[in-house]
């Protein structure tokens, strides 16, 4: 299930946030989330051999702005999208919400104008998908010399598609609670996504690469429903991996 959310500003004010505003958001999910949910979400997830899933995902901020400097103005308002397969984690969030006359983000005080349940839908295979939010795949690795470092890979390296596919599955164990991976495809494409659509995005201290772009998925159609309400790749609950339906 996935909800839109419109966000305006208070007294007719501007809205100033952080280009890197991952973290922000996130902050806000789960300040908005009451606490057993919140709690069981952040600190446990929900567990495939001894792995936490959050089992959410958030889209990058929509609306016009401006940039300035570090910092990106909405002159408006913005539209979030919220998706996850946890129905108790939106009707959460989006309660909380209606119940407030205002909320803060970062300095800004603000005001929810709009919530609206977007119901998953049936998907059939192959389709083509845009990012809402930037989709990152990555490998911890050792150095020569013991340490440590994360590689991110390209939508254009194998391992790019072989690691989503492999993070699907185990998404889908969790949530039928199975106790082995299922044998099921999935598979994806870069279908429109250059060197452009490459994005350094900052979570705290931590450098993240994403890859936004068009790309063709396809495969079980449990999978493909996971890839939609959980979103794909890594790092879902920090605001990467949302998708949505590309129509040309």
């Amino acid at each position: 299930m996935i909800i839109k959310i419109t966000i305006e500003p208070l007294k007719d004010k501007k809205i100033s946030l952080p280009r890197h505003y991952n973290y922000l958001i996130q902050g806000f999910i789960y300040k908005n989330l009451q606490r057993h949910i919140a709690e069981k979400v952040h600190d446990e997830g929900f567990v495939y051999e001894k792995r936490g899933f959050r089992l959410f995902t958030f889209s990058r901020l929509f609306g016009e702005f401006e940039n300035a400097g570090d910092m990106l103005i909405f002159k408006k308002n913005f539209i979030l999208y919220i998706a996850s397969p946890v129905t108790k984690i939106l009707e959460s969030f989006a309660t909380s919400l209606a119940k407030k006359g205002s909320i803060k983000i970062g300095n800004n005080n603000l005001q929810v104008t709009s919530i609206e349940v977007l119901f998953s839908r049936k998907y059939e295979s192959p389709l083509y998908v845009k990012t809402l939010s930037p989709i990152t795949v990555y490998s911890t690795l050792l150095t020569k010399e013991g340490k440590k470092k994360t590689y991110y890979y390209t939508p254009f390296e194998e391992e790019f598609n072989k690691q989503i596919k492999d993070n699907l599955l185990k998404k889908y164990a969790v949530l039928y609670g199975k106790n082995s991976i299922p044998n099921l495809d999935f598979y994806i494409l870069p279908e429109r996504v250059s060197k452009k659509n490459e994005h350094i995005i900052f979570y705290k201290d931590t450098v993240i690469k994403a890859w936004s772009g068009i790309y063709k998925i396809g495969g079980a159609n449990e999978l493909l429903e996971i890839a939609f309400d959980c979103g794909i790749g890594a790092k879902n609950s920090q605001g990467f991996g949302m998708i949505e339906v590309y129509e040309p």
